[in-house]
């Protein structure tokens, strides 16, 4: 889809987008916990995700306390997420630079943010608009499925295709465009079966127009 065609019909296309989503949950809001709970959060379900970070918080409560915290106390709280032996060291270590390195304050810089082992540009974007109000455009999986489905992205890695969303996406729905992409991905555009039949977007997308419709006209 070309850069001009896609900036007209994104404001149409979010808006219906929108309207199948349900409202994302947010388990934290926080800076902090949000930052630990996307650490967590890397091929892991979002209720195992939130599990996990709400014991860490219920435990550690802030940075300094987490910073201190026992590895294997730790590994334990958080053993069902996905390579939990890896992020109990990710996330102590996130907690001492934030105390050490940043007085205790999550940045609101993702070049920061991406300074801290394990966050990459989808965990500093999160961070950024959902926890700080800063607007910036999270690719996830979820978003960078859609993204190619419907044709606004012709690329399979997540920071071009960043790259193309910040060129075609207002800047005054990068606050929240994640988390409405990423509810129309578990609940309408999914992996496998996605709801092209019942779906509000169909006229716009590539995937419908070349999978569905050529099906049923066969």
């Amino acid at each position: 889809m070309r850069l001009e065609t896609a900036r007209k019909i994104i404001p149409d296309l979010y808006e219906k987008i929108a309207s199948q989503s349900p409202p994302h949950h947010f388990e934290f809001s926080d800076p902090f916990w949000v930052l630990i709970t996307t650490i967590l959060s890397h091929r892991t379900r979002d209720e195992v995700t939130d599990s996990a970070s709400r014991k860490l918080y219920e435990k550690y409560g802030n940075a300094q306390n987490l910073s201190d915290a026992d590895y294997e106390e730790v590994r334990s709280l958080i053993s069902r997420v996905g390579f939990s032996s890896v992020k109990a060291s990710r996330v102590i270590e996130a907690a001492r630079i934030v105390v050490n390195d940043f007085g205790g304050k999550v940045p609101a810089s993702i070049d920061l943010l991406m300074t801290i082992p394990g966050v990459g540009r989808k965990t500093a974007n999160v961070v950024l608009s959902d926890s700080l109000g800063v607007p910036a455009i999270a690719v996830d999986t979820h978003v960078q499925r859609i993204s190619r489905r419907i044709g606004l992205s012709p690329y399979n890695d997540p920071e071009k295709t960043e790259e193309r969303l910040r060129k075609i996406v207002p800047e005054d729905i990068w606050i929240g465009f994640n988390p409405t992409l990423v509810e129309f991905g578990k609940h309408v555009c999914k992996p496998v079966k996605p709801l092209c039949g019942s779906c509000r977007i169909s006229s716009y997308c590539e995937y419908f127009a070349s999978n569905v419709k050529k099906r049923n006209r066969e």
